[in-house]
């Protein structure tokens, strides 16, 4: 199964460090981020997960869930957070899905169809697929999809710069540009006419090709 943008994120119950979730009940109103992992005790993600219960809360300011995924079950996450705890200085502070029955990675297009099997008998190179970002709107439609290699720590500063700017364009009818940041300048959308335009920006806009519209960002 291949998911695309804008399309609906797969609902469905699993079993948490935090008890049992409908994932579409669990994301409600808010945003959404799931992300996963191969194999619990695996080193690059041990970092990863530390990294996430720190930034919580600013995900927290931007109406953002978090969300992670190990293909163990629930029971090896627990042992499994008191080594982040140890090693980064913060555990878990959000649930963890036990997908040790494979059905959130294959609905998720991280595992083959017919992966199968006792999950302690799976290497983290079995999984290796399993090393996804996905963000999810309170419409429960897919805004973004980001896959990484076992070997690279992904980088959650740049997803919360992500999720900034596309809660920013959902709002208003903008775009931001290339490393834009919270409160720099951003490009007129292409869909506004310069008529329209005019209304929504009365003192005008930077325009070094006509194509080209910078404003401030919109408040």
């Amino acid at each position: 199964m291949t998911l695309r943008l804008g399309e609906t994120a797969p609902n469905f119950e699993a079993q948490t460090t935090q008890g049992k979730i409908n994932f579409h009940n669990w994301i409600g109103d808010s945003w959404a981020v799931l992300f996963s992992h191969p194999k619990d005790f695996t080193p690059v993600c041990t970092t990863e997960l530390g990294y996430m219960a720190k930034l919580k809360p600013e995900f927290d300011k931007r109406n953002v869930k978090i969300i992670g995924l190990s293909v163990d079950p629930v029971d090896k996450h627990a042992k499994w957070a008191e080594d982040i705890r140890e090693t980064q200085g913060t555990a878990p502070n959000y649930p963890m899905i036990g997908d040790d029955d494979y059905n959130v990675s294959k609905l998720y297009g991280m595992l083959p169809a017919e992966a199968s099997g006792d999950p302690a008998k799976r290497t983290a190179a079995d999984n290796q697929t399993v090393r996804n970002v996905f963000v999810i709107g309170p419409d429960k439609k897919i805004k973004l999809i980001l896959v990484y290699p076992m070997t690279t720590g992904r980088n959650f500063d740049e997803v919360l710069r992500v999720i900034d700017s596309m809660q920013l364009t959902a709002k208003h009818k903008v775009a931001t540009p290339v490393n834009w940041r919270h409160g720099e300048d951003v490009i007129i959308a292409g869909s506004v006419s310069d008529d329209d335009a005019k209304k929504i920006y009365p003192a005008g806009w930077k325009a070094p090709r006509p194509y080209l519209r910078i404003v401030p960002q919109p408040k």
